[in-house]
């Protein structure tokens, strides 16, 4: 099969090339997809499980890409709750080949079924944003109806999600970003915008939640955003302090088919829109991760025409 592979992790995304490579086999509850779209985030070459199995043992040439949407071609032993044919989504393992191929083995419990009216491109662009946001705010942020959220950079893949999510749940929401963002930050539903460059971020105030993806001082300087009983959400690191009166928490996202259900159900009726920048073919991959020019939005990549 065709796939993208990456040797060397300081190379980043300048060192992938398309090869052939041998297609995966459906382990015990595996299932094998046919992939028809792939997502892709560049943070995931600095990620240990890119370039080692769960044992710690060196895997390169790695396949990368964790956020699939395709077609189940077979199933391992065991597995239960798919069927072949079926349309499904969701997240590849963090320590195993990935997505970027037309064909990988993932546990079965790490995918929802697709419906049939989202395309195989939307679907691929869920995964991480969704699942991320959906468990920032509701699992690790406990978020409630009324409460104030900040979020950081507001207009990206996950900022943008949790702008959507916080709306619809009842949140007051204040986006960061560029300056360049703000329109498309207020788009997706933030009601104040901060621009991290010219505006003074100590001037929001207090707020009951603040969802970081940016980290580093900034993440420094939110700590003292949180209200008394608030909440710092980080997906950029262990928080170095702690609000006074809160808490700051880093989690990594985890798949989760009820979860994945919730947020595309939310596409299917319109609450919730993806933040697809561009959209590539799989051979024209290494040149869609390696753009001349700044891409707002996620890239995806058609597999499959």
């Amino acid at each position: 099969m065709k796939a993208i592979v990456v040797i060397d992790e300081a190379a980043g995304t300048a060192g992938m090339t398309l090869a052939e490579r041998p297609e995966p086999k459906a382990a015990p509850n595996d299932v094998v997809i046919q992939v028809h779209a792939s997502g892709f985030t560049p943070g995931e070459l600095t990620w240990p499980g890119t370039w080692t199995d769960r044992l710690g043992r060196d895997r390169t040439p790695s396949i990368p890409g964790h956020e699939v949407a395709g077609v189940v071609s077979a199933l391992g032993y065991g597995t239960r709750g798919l069927s072949v044919g079926q349309r499904v989504f969701g997240l590849a393992d963090w320590t195993r080949d990935g997505t970027l191929a037309e064909y990988v083995a993932v546990e079965a419990r790490n995918l929802a079924p697709l419906p049939g009216d989202i395309d195989y491109t939307v679907g691929a662009s869920l995964p991480i944003s969704g699942l991320t946001a959906w468990q920032g705010l509701f699992v690790h942020g406990r978020f409630q109806a009324g409460q104030s959220v900040l979020v950081h950079g507001s207009a990206g893949g996950v900022g943008s999600m949790v702008t959507q999510l916080a709306r619809e749940a009842g949140a007051y929401v204040i986006g960061t970003g560029r300056a360049a963002d703000r329109q498309t930050a207020l788009n997706f539903g933030a009601q104040e915008f901060v621009d991290l460059d010219n505006d003074s971020l100590e001037d929001v105030g207090g707020v009951d939640l603040v969802f970081d993806a940016i980290g580093g001082d900034i993440g420094k300087r939110s700590v003292g955003l949180v209200r008394a009983g608030g909440m710092l959400v980080t997906i950029a690191g262990p928080p170095e302090v702690q609000p006074a009166e809160g808490l700051a928490v880093d989690f990594v996202v985890e798949a989760d088919r009820a979860q994945l259900g919730e947020v595309v159900q939310r596409v299917r009726d319109g609450r919730l829109r993806t933040n697809i920048g561009q959209i590539a073919t799989l051979d024209d991959a290494v040149a869609a991760f390696n753009p001349t020019e700044r891409i707002k939005g996620k890239t995806i990549i058609r597999v499959r025409p």
